[in-house]
């Protein structure tokens, strides 16, 4: 199979320093490729020569538009193409056109899923009301919700983003804590900056705080308001009790988006204390418009490394016994860490219950 690409100055990236781009798709495909100028051969058999030539074309069309590739971009593009993990057994039957997923575009940089779960959650971000992204650490739940407030934003959709989290570890007695209400969360919220900052530029963020389109709120303090025209994030939800579950959820006001995320198998509440996520699973799939979205370890896209020790933890904890008091805290910190292993990653759940 000959591959030929118009714009000779993408190529470089696109085959990447020393040609590793092209040895992680034949590592991943078992494909042999060969490059000539603006020629690439590929051979090997010819379910593996059409998907090599599709996660080209996609990486291709990325550069087009103006974006940049990494590692995580070959990766996900492999992840994609297979169904599922960049290293998978068996691909899926037929490939897809990468090209045509759901994008997230921002101020700084267009943001495509990198699996199979992140396709079904960006389009359940851009197309559902509320949204709940669980799994494991590296999978970007947080990352692509911050996104989707980010291209909300841009585009006049919402009029202000709002980012929380649970702040455990201080016990939630924040004015105990010294300096201003920023100064007090940021610690907490830091992730949600970072994935901020990567989307907006500097500057805008600094401004949109100055005038609170972009608004820090801790979930203590929420109590009482109705949240409208905004996008609502709370992020590590799994150390939100049940009650403060219920009072985040009945925060949305008109035109307002709501994005939860969590992993159960994280939570840092005290001893034998229920989590809100949990307790919010069991709930809310009986809701008509309420998207749920589960992540697995095969959707770890951070180093090759996490993936390894999510799997690691995911065996040692379904091994661990359950006796007396000490079951009813292993069912609120693994019971559900222990499902996205075994479920296969790509699956939302669509509730419409009917009126």
């Amino acid at each position: 199979m000959t591959i030929e690409f118009d714009n000779n100055r993408l190529l470089p990236e696109l085959y990447g320093e020393h040609g590793k781009n092209l040895v992680r798709i034949e590592q991943a495909l078992g494909v042999s490729i060969a490059n000539r100028g603006n020629q690439v051969f590929v051979s090997g058999e010819q379910a593996a020569r059409a998907r090599a030539e599709l996660v080209l074309n996609t990486l291709y069309h990325q550069l087009e538009r103006g974006g940049q590739i990494g590692g995580g971009d070959v990766d996900g593009a492999l992840r994609l193409s297979l169904g599922g993990s960049a290293m998978a057994d068996k691909p899926v039957d037929q490939p897809r056109r990468l090209e045509k997923l759901d994008a997230l575009r921002t101020n700084r940089r267009e943001v495509l899923p990198r699996s199979t779960t992140q396709a079904a959650y960006i389009k359940a971000l851009l197309t559902s009301e509320l949204v709940v992204g669980v799994g494991p650490a590296g999978t970007g739940k947080t990352y692509l919700a911050v996104a989707a407030a980010a291209a909300m934003l841009v585009e006049g959709q919402v009029d202000r983003i709002i980012l929380s989290r649970p702040a455990v570890e201080a016990g939630e007695r924040l004015g105990f804590l010294p300096g201003d209400m920023r100064d007090k969360v940021d610690p907490y919220l830091r992730p949600l900056y970072d994935a901020l900052y990567d989307m907006l530029p500097g500057p805008q963020v600094a401004r949109s705080l100055e005038s609170g389109e972009i608004e820090i709120a801790p979930l203590a303090f929420m109590r009482g308001r109705t949240l409208s025209n905004a996008f609502v994030i709370l992020d590590e939800s799994q150390n939100a009790t049940p009650m403060q579950m219920k009072m985040f959820l009945t925060r949305m006001g008109e035109n307002s988006r709501m994005v939860i995320t969590g992993d159960p198998s994280q939570i840092d509440l005290p001893f034998g204390a229920k989590s809100g996520l949990k307790d919010a699973l069991e709930i809310l799939p009986k809701i008509r418009g309420v998207d749920i979205v589960r992540f697995g370890e095969e959707d770890v896209v951070r180093h090759d490394l996490v993936t390894r020790i999510v799997k690691a933890y995911n065996r040692r904890d379904a091994k661990l016994p359950e006796r007396g008091a000490d079951k009813a805290a292993t069912d609120t910190k693994s019971d559900v860490s222990r499902n996205p292993s075994t479920d296969d990653g790509s699956r939302v759940e669509q509730n419409n219950e009917q009126k």
